[in-house]
Formats: structure tokens, sequence, C-alpha cells
């Protein structure tokens, strides 16, 4: 399975895919689509002709994307939230299911702590993917959400089967127990 992980943001979207073969993950590629400094509409395209440009190439199996936490700046949250449509809907586009996850998540999933820093994620990501290099901050994060989905995306389908409702609010199974 090719998974493509999505780290939304307006000025800088992060990108990694990889692909799971059993229990094993391979590294495919990762990086990030720069928006520049034009018009908020003129970025949104950026980063949506980008993504779906992602999936042309990589012909992922599934897609994740870090869910906006809010911000102390309701402005930059609702500006994060633009970026993330315009990710989600060339994703949809593209015809991929995508997958939400939150960063504590994410973390949890990379790091086995929820509350790591953006570095300790860094370090993780190249371990589990046995990188020559450490990503950026942001390619990071997109590996990272990608390997969060490889780790529980199995779970998190069969929930939604199960009760999409469930599966919507975010809510997944842990030790036989649902948590959010």
């Amino acid at each position: 399975m090719r998974i493509l992980g999505i780290d939304p943001g307006l000025r800088v979207t992060g990108f990694g895919v990889l692909e799971k073969h059993g229990s094993r993950l391979q590294y495919v590629t990762s990086g990030v689509i720069r928006t520049g400094e034009g018009t908020l509409p003129a970025r949104l395209r950026i980063i949506f002709e980008g993504v779906a440009e992602l999936v042309d190439t990589y012909r992922p199996d599934q897609a994740a994307v870090e869910k906006v936490f809010v911000n102390v700046n309701p402005q930059s949250t609702l500006l994060l939230g633009q970026a993330r449509g315009a990710a989600i809907t060339a994703l949809s586009v593209g015809g991929l299911e995508v997958f939400e996850y939150t960063p504590m998540q994410l973390k949890q999933a990379v790091v086995g702590y929820g509350r790591a820093r953006k570095e300790q994620v860094q370090e993780m990501v190249a371990r589990l993917l046995t990188l020559t290099g450490t990503p950026g901050k942001d390619a990071s994060d997109a590996l990272g959400v990608a390997i969060c989905h490889a780790h529980s995306g199995e779970t998190y389908a069969a929930l939604a089967e199960v009760s999409p409702a469930l599966a919507a609010k975010g809510l997944r199974v842990r030790r036989g127990r649902l948590i959010g």
C-alpha cells in the first residue's frame, strides 16, 4: 500500500510518500510545496495543483492529512484551514480516501509521546524509515502522518465500517478501548 502524507500550510505544505509492505515501511519521497507571497487564491491554487501533481506522479492508494489545531490567532487558523481544504480537495479529486490525524496522534504514533517536540519527530521519522539524513520539519510531519496512518489506518477503516460517526470524530481503538 502506498500512502501520501500531507502537512498543510499556507506558506509551506509538507508531503511524504511511503509504502507499507506488511509491517515494514519503505520511504519513497518527501519534500515541500512553497506558495510564495502571492494572493490567497493564487497560493491556494499552488497547493491544489502541487498536491494534484503528487497524486498523479506517485499514485498513492490512500492519503493522510494532519488536522488543524486552533491557534492563538483566529485569522491564522482560518488561513490554515483554507490551505488544508485546497490539499484535501486535490486528494479527493484524485480519487483518494482521505484520513485525518491530530498532531498528538501523529506524535504518539511516531515518537510514543503525544507532546513530543518537532525535533524528536524528525529524528524518529529518520530512524523509522532508515533515512541517511533528517528531513525538514514540514516534510518530517508529512512523513509522520503517513507513518501514523500506516500503523492505525486499518483500525480506523474498520471503525469507519462499524460506525462512520465515531470515525468522523477521529476516535480510534487502542488496547480494546475507544479513544479520541
